[in-house]
């Protein structure tokens, strides 16, 4: 069992926020898609004799590619690997893009899951972004994708800027409930390095974000998708029952993936390996069969750290189990003894089996995960 992601590293317009790689230079998107087939035929052997469950295109926006990139992009990857009858095979799209004749072209061509960057319903939001679609286009792309058959579908949005009320959230909220969308992907606003962001913050243009604010909404976001019936799977992702993400799933149990593309980053439980994030590097080390990854071989507690990130964001927690399995009984009670003091703050719960994160343990996700690592 493994997964496949594509990076497609183009965008129509530079979202302040976004700190992935991406270029808005569109002119030699058919060069990356020609580099990435080639990638496909090279890197392979690393999936040998695996099935692959999940295919994700991310980006960048790969609702960018034409119909017969998309489809060479599926047609290389079938000839090479053993992929699944049910597996699941994601799009990441942007509003502004999706019409009826792509809905109907992505269909045909196997993609049965969306992933649309709605980011937000408000106009004022979207504008403050930098985002190509209008609040229109956010809430027609929804009902365009259903009425074309896409029952699985996944938004993203975005709380915690700076003139995002309260009130404003939960209605952002409750349109993605009454959309009845089945899955949502839900992160406070980042400032995060080398953005257009940061760099308005820096100069004092914009303000920075306001913890109490981002978790306040937090919590909302908590409550009200409970209300709406969905599980709080992972951190930043709430599911209805049958609608979990089966390719970010897989990462979070450490099961073993391949990225294709620049910036695209692979795992295969003993090494993190991650491509340049740079297209002209990308391309040019295609070009002359020259690696174009950099790659850490995990130690033990790289593994077990991992592993503890990643479990105490999701609903099942860390499983006692498991750290009995890699580090042992002795560390597994300090393990226990650490978690009695957030336990006593009411940020954890522990269980015969495991440790699992409380609402409010959920804002601190990762300074409760980093006091269990080892060094």
């Amino acid at each position: 069992m493994a997964g496949i992601y594509l990076h497609i590293p183009f965008c129509r317009k530079a979202c302040h926020y976004c700190n992935f790689h991406f270029s808005t230079r569109l002119q030699n998107k058919n060069a990356v898609v020609s580099a990435l087939l080639t990638e496909i035929d090279r890197e392979a052997y690393r999936l040998s004799g695996q099935t692959i469950e999940t295919i994700y295109f991310g980006g960048g926006t790969p609702s960018l590619l034409s119909v017969p990139e998309l489809n060479s992009l599926l047609n290389g990857l079938a000839k090479k690997f053993s992929i699944a009858e049910n597996a699941e095979l994601t799009l990441e799209a942007n509003p502004d893009d999706i019409d009826k004749e792509l809905l109907y072209e992505w269909g045909k061509a196997g993609i049965n899951r969306l992933s649309i960057g709605v980011q937000s319903f408000r106009e004022e939001d979207l504008i403050w972004m930098n985002r190509a679609h209008t609040a229109g286009e956010a809430l027609s792309s929804i009902r365009l994708a259903r009425e074309a058959g896409f029952s699985n579908m996944t938004i993203d949005l975005i709380y915690g800027t700076p003139d995002l009320t309260d009130e404003a959230w939960l209605d952002n909220l409750s349109k993605a409930v009454e959309l009845d969308v089945p899955h949502l992907s839900c992160y406070a606003l980042t400032v995060e390095p080398k953005t257009a962001l940061h760099h308005m913050v820096e100069k004092k243009q914009l303000p920075d974000t306001d913890p109490e604010q981002q978790a306040r909404q937090f919590l909302q976001l908590m409550e009200r998708t409970k209300e709406a019936g969905y599980e709080h799977y992972e951190v930043s992702n709430f599911a209805r029952p049958g609608y979990r993400s089966r390719h970010n799933s897989a990462y979070w149990q450490g099961i073993p993936y391949l990225g294709i593309g620049p910036g695209a980053h692979s795992y295969d439980g003993l090494h993190r390996r991650w491509n340049f994030p740079n297209n002209a590097l990308y391309l040019s080390g295609i070009e002359k069969g020259l690696p174009v990854f950099e790659e850490e071989k995990l130690t033990p507690d790289n593994r077990f750290n991992e592993y503890v990130m990643t479990a105490l964001r999701t609903m099942e927690g860390i499983q006692l189990e498991k750290i009995r399995e890699l580090k042992g009984n002795d560390y597994a009670e300090v393990i226990l003894s650490k978690a009695a003091r957030y336990e006593r703050l009411l940020q954890l719960e522990i269980t015969d089996s495991g440790i699992l994160l409380t609402n409010a343990g959920r804002l601190f996700a990762d300074g409760i995960a980093a006091d269990f690592f080892t060094d």
